[in-house]
């Protein structure tokens, strides 16, 4: 239970850093990124996207856990929620192009701010795909086990705070798969 509850945790606090950003950036690359700026940051999330979970976990154990000087729940969200990013963001992006210019176009000729056409059409309606995008991301980041052997550590017990070392099922996994007692290995595979 204890790691089933610091998964969901850790994955809440990813979710919750890298959602907001993840659809800002795509719905910037999708509707105004023509430039410089956009390139650049296209070129970013594609190299981030093929970065193994190894290195995410030595950039956050860097970023998080040495100036701190502990392990904590917060630092395993952080290197989840760089995993989540691309994702996002690439899915985000793609959905919303999908949608088609001529609808965009109806609703700024009946005189709504771009800034509404955005939201109240493109953004609306590509919302299910872009709940998928969010989801698959979720799974990705949920599976990780990588990051948070740097980062999140684990524990036997169950914790509630975010700065202190939190289980995770991934890890709880490959402890028991590692473990030299034949009824771990078994949990492990079960």
């Amino acid at each position: 239970a204890h790691a089933i509850v610091g998964t969901l945790y850790m994955v809440t606090v990813a979710a919750m850093i890298a959602v907001p950003a993840g659809l800002t950036c795509g719905i910037y690359l999708s509707e105004y990124g023509r430039g410089k700026l956009s390139k650049t940051l296209r070129f970013f999330f594609f190299f981030l996207s093929g970065i193994p979970s190894i290195i995410v976990r030595i950039f956050a154990y860097a970023l998080i856990v040495m100036p701190f000087k502990t392990f904590s729940a917060f630092a395993g969200g952080v290197a989840l929620s760089i995993i989540m990013l691309p994702i996002i963001i690439k899915s985000s992006e793609e959905i919303l192009k999908l949608v088609p210019d001529h609808i965009r176009e109806a609703g700024l000729a009946l005189g709504l701010p771009r800034w509404k056409v955005i939201y109240h059409i493109v953004f609306k309606g590509s919302l299910t795909g872009i709940i998928t995008g969010i989801v698959l991301s979720i799974a990705r980041a949920g599976g990780e086990t990588a990051p948070l052997l740097f980062t999140a550590l684990s524990t036997s017990h169950l914790s509630f705070s975010l700065t202190e070392p939190m289980a995770s099922l991934p890890v709880q996994i490959y402890n028991y798969a590692i473990s030299p007692f034949a009824s771990w290995q078994e949990q492990a595979w079960a």
